[in-house]
């Protein structure tokens, strides 16, 4: 097993930031962990990384305990923050060689060709970090945190604020690097992590709220349905909940209502005839697959 989690929580005074949470990841597994802002991603990931402590429960990697051999776990995790904190006056293979001597890697200068072709880096690799895009820059991160080849890659938000052939690149690195190794990362661009994941962790609250293969959680929603209706008049969201298969109903900034069905029943029918009773003019009703981002919403608003 690369990670034990047992039982863990981390207080900040009266704040629970996680709240006895238990998994445990298997070696060659690429997993997402999901959550809204503050539901306690990162806490998770600097608990594995042994950069804090937890206050209850028993973490261990690689069959380590994180807190009484961190030495050990931190030789066999490579981890990129999501702040990716790097010496932007460095030149890139001149970082990679400092990284690469802290770990006390043989065959430096071979391992650092490596990881400047693994992460693309060939072009760029005799400038200024400071001088590359941010695309670039998360490269370097990923290179560092990969150069010791750990067993387990933790990253915090990786592909935030790339463009899209940037994430596209991003993404086939990930894979890349998940063929033979456990990567666990933080994303809060779901198509991303539909794309890249086997498995989805979703947390609220500092709690484990879903825990499934990516197929398994979708297929927990396969009897539902998302329809988007827009009316002219302003509608009694109240009034709509009362259609026979209704789940759940809310309304956007635009204006459009988001009906989640939770039957089989096409509903489309009776949306017409409740816009006909109460004198409302349709003027939009569109119906949506279930995707990851809705189960994601629904989980957690």
């Amino acid at each position: 097993m690369s990670i034990s989690i047992k039982n863990i929580s981390k207080t900040y005074g009266k704040q629970k930031a996680l709240d006895d949470v238990s998994l445990e990841i298997k070696s060659g597994e690429i997993v997402g962990l999901l959550g809204p802002n503050g539901a306690g991603k990162s806490t998770l990931m600097k608990i594995i990384s042994c950069y804090i402590p937890q206050t209850e429960g028993q973490v261990e990697v690689m069959g380590h305990n994180v807190l009484e051999e961190p030495i050990a776990v931190k030789s066999k995790i490579g981890y990129l923050p999501e702040s990716n904190a790097l010496y932007h006056e460095m030149y890139v293979k001149e970082y990679l060689n400092f990284v690469a001597g802290i770990f006390k890697i043989e065959n430096k200068k071979e391992r650092i060709a490596e990881m400047i072709e693994l992460t693309g880096l060939q072009k760029e690799q005799h400038k200024k970090i400071g001088a590359l895009s941010k695309g670039y820059k998360q490269r370097v991160g990923i290179a560092q945190a990969f150069i010791h080849n750990p067993d387990v890659l933790i990253l915090d938000e990786p592909i935030s604020g790339l463009d899209p052939n940037q994430l596209i690149e991003i993404r086939t690195l990930i894979k890349t690097i998940g063929e033979t190794k456990t990567v666990l990362f933080s994303s809060h661009i779901m198509q991303e992590v539909e794309a890249v994941c086997d498995r989805i962790i979703i947390i609220k609250d500092g709690k484990l709220i879903a825990d499934s293969p990516k197929s398994e959680i979708q297929k927990l929603w396969k009897n539902k349905e998302i329809i988007f209706v827009e009316f002219k008049e302003d509608v009694d969201i109240a009034k709509l909940k009362t259609i026979n298969g209704v789940d759940k109903v809310s309304k956007d900034d635009s204006g459009k209502i988001r009906i989640t069905v939770a039957s089989e029943t096409d509903i489309r029918p009776l949306i017409y005839d409740f816009a006909k009773d109460n004198s409302l003019t349709l003027i939009g009703l569109q119906s949506e697959e279930i995707s990851l981002e809705h189960i994601f919403q629904d989980l957690t608003k």
